[in-house]
């Protein structure tokens, strides 16, 4: 099979740097066309040059058309609004598209699922291997250890992230309440201040921590009758969301027209 043609977008952030670099070291895969903002000052650069491995002659673009015109699939760790734009893009060329990105509306996401009927789009609040198994780890712990231990999640990130809870911590919170059969909304608690009275039987909360430059620490606390479990994942190094995602890229590659997730690509998602 040919390589597989992959647009990266947000290509002159620090996750798209990553992406680069990730693409250029796999077999199979290929860069086919970098996307940045229309202000970027890394507009025309040589992407491969800007991510530090070498030149790869593709120029980094401001045109998202154009980019996916001859492209196989898309890796997207942008913001809500683009990742939504390309979706449609990503419909229109019947492509893989790759969603890294985390802080969705509602309406963004119905928008995404509609998307799904022409494009094989996996979404995912984390692309890494260790935190689906995570939250495959949460579900089952949720669903023996039951309500009678206390479910509290606890994220930490770097200074500059935007969104709160990230998109790990909603992931695992899913997780825990897809394991109780619960819908996650209405059993949720995202912050306590001031007199707040006891805690309500049932709900699963969330404490969103950020400073530094930390990569994504996440910590899903079972607090029971005189004990607790504690399940972790701490992040290193912003490659392992990129080769996940690659990994998705080519797994979807294979697929029908649909919404995944990467559960769905690790295989966590069969019972």
């Amino acid at each position: 099979m040919t390589e597989m043609k992959l647009v990266v977008a947000g290509a002159a952030g620090r996750m798209g740097r990553v992406l680069i670099q990730t693409v250029v070291d796999t077999l199979g895969v290929t860069v086919s066309a970098a996307l940045a903002r229309k202000d970027s000052l890394a507009l025309g650069q040589d992407a491969g040059l800007l991510a530090g491995c070498g030149a790869i002659n593709v120029p980094i673009t401001a045109d998202p058309l154009a980019a996916v015109v001859d492209a196989d699939g898309i890796l997207d760790f942008t913001l809500p609004g683009y990742s939504v734009e390309l979706a449609a893009l990503a419909a229109q060329a019947r492509i893989v598209h790759v969603i890294g990105t985390t802080g969705f509306k509602p309406d963004e996401l119905a928008k995404i699922e509609a998307a799904a009927r022409h494009a094989i789009i996996i979404r995912s609040g984390n692309m890494s291997l260790g935190v689906n198994l995570l939250a495959a780890l949460v579900k089952k712990a949720a669903a023996v250890l039951g309500p009678v231990f206390d479910i509290e999640i606890a994220e930490m990130h770097h200074r500059m992230k935007v969104d709160a809870p990230s998109g790990t911590a909603l992931l695992l919170g899913e997780a825990a309440a897809e394991g109780r059969g619960i819908p996650l909304a209405g059993h949720e608690q995202r912050g306590r201040d001031g007199h707040t009275g006891p805690r309500r039987e049932g709900d699963i909360g969330f404490v969103s921590l950020r400073g530094g430059t930390v990569v994504g620490d996440h910590d899903v606390i079972f607090a029971g009758p005189a004990e607790r479990v504690i399940l972790s994942h701490k992040a290193e190094d912003r490659s392992i969301f990129a080769r996940g995602a690659v990994q998705a890229a080519l797994w979807g590659r294979e697929r029908h027209a649909g919404l995944y997730s990467m559960q769905d690509v690790l295989g966590f998602g069969a019972e």
